[in-house]
């Protein structure tokens, strides 16, 4: 499997802006879809969103749509989550995950990243 690194966390006032960073090694970063999850305490993994391995195509959840914004750069390979209009409720741990083509689960996960909006 792709071995994933997040990195970008930290602490913003609502209305700010961070950039997530993920970045891969070990495997053909471009064979890979990558996802974004986040986990707050008390909850259950929540879906952010995703892209394709060549970053035509991407899908969010409805609570960051029009928020968030995916992007990849395989020649780096790195995936990255900007994130804009913070709310509080965003605050919670970032994942980045790799699910290879043809296969059907996010196999591949990093350690997360902190991200914690103040009111």
């Amino acid at each position: 499997q792709v071995q994933l690194v997040e990195s970008g966390g930290g602490l913003v006032q609502a209305g700010g802006s961070l950039r997530l960073s993920c970045a891969a090694s070990g495997r053909t970063f471009s064979n890979y879809a990558m996802g974004w999850f986040r986990q707050a305490p008390g909850k259950e993994r929540e879906f952010v969103g995703r892209i394709t391995w060549s970053g035509g195509i991407t899908y969010y959840g409805d609570s960051v749509k029009g928020r968030f914004t995916i992007s990849r750069d395989n020649a780096k390979n790195t995936v990255y989550l900007q994130m804009n209009s913070l709310k509080p409720e965003d605050t919670a741990v970032y994942y980045c995950a790799g699910r290879k083509i043809g296969e059907a689960d996010f196999a591949s996960w990093g350690q997360g990243t902190q991200v914690t909006v103040s009111s």
